[in-house]
């Protein structure tokens, strides 16, 4: 099981501009270049700067969190989003990297929680129901994880892990044909080698 940034030019443009009147915004759109790097310890320097600049920055808080999360510092991502949440109780994406923390340290509830609250903010949030997906499927609960996983598809027909979650839930249930076409998907759409190269070995298997 597996647990974005989409970044227009409108959005750029305005965080060009408030970054000329807030330093910290400088450092946090630095610290989200490394994160797309995956240079997770430049990442978490540069959010921790912008933090140090601008202490009510909750999407600095939630950033570093994730990238606490991707260095499998789960307690350290957790206590960033609990910051966040604490700055901005409505902000989806805190929710969902704590979500997403707490399916990696196994505690499918919490996770579920944290996903149905970015879910009820953010109603159109591929991750959430993906993450939501992944618990789902921690709890054995195939069918739900299912319905989740190919929510987050048909809001991103891209988002790759999504398939590959789905995939491994139908393969679960016996549902080979369904698993093979979901992994295939998978293959197709990412860009992430070790993701790729999971989904082939499952294909393989199966």
């Amino acid at each position: 099981m597996k647990s974005g940034f989409i970044i227009t030019l409108l959005i750029c443009t305005t965080m060009l501009l408030m970054a000329c009147a807030n330093p910290a915004l400088q450092h946090l759109n630095q610290g989200h270049t490394y994160f797309e790097q995956e240079l997770w310890d430049d990442a978490i320097a540069e959010y921790s700067q912008a933090i140090e600049l601008d202490p009510n920055l909750a999407v600095a808080y939630s950033s570093r969190g994730a990238a606490y999360s991707e260095k499998g510092q789960y307690d350290r991502a957790i206590a960033d989003c609990d910051k966040a949440i604490e700055l901005d109780p409505d902000y989806a994406y805190a929710y969902n990297n704590r979500g997403s923390a707490y399916n990696s340290k196994e505690q499918w509830g919490l996770a579920i929680a944290d996903c149905d609250k970015a879910i009820e903010l953010d109603p159109d949030y591929a991750h959430a129901y993906n993450n939501r997906g992944v618990a789902y499927c921690g709890k054995e609960q195939w069918d739900l994880a299912i319905a989740d996983c190919g929510k987050a598809i048909e809001l991103d027909p891209n988002l790759a892990v999504a398939y590959y979650n789905r995939g491994y839930a139908n393969a679960v249930l016996g549902e080979n044909e369904k698993a093979i076409s979901d992994f295939k998907k998978c293959i197709e759409v990412s860009n992430n080698p070790d993701l790729i190269q999971q989904a082939q070995d499952v294909l393989e298997a199966l």
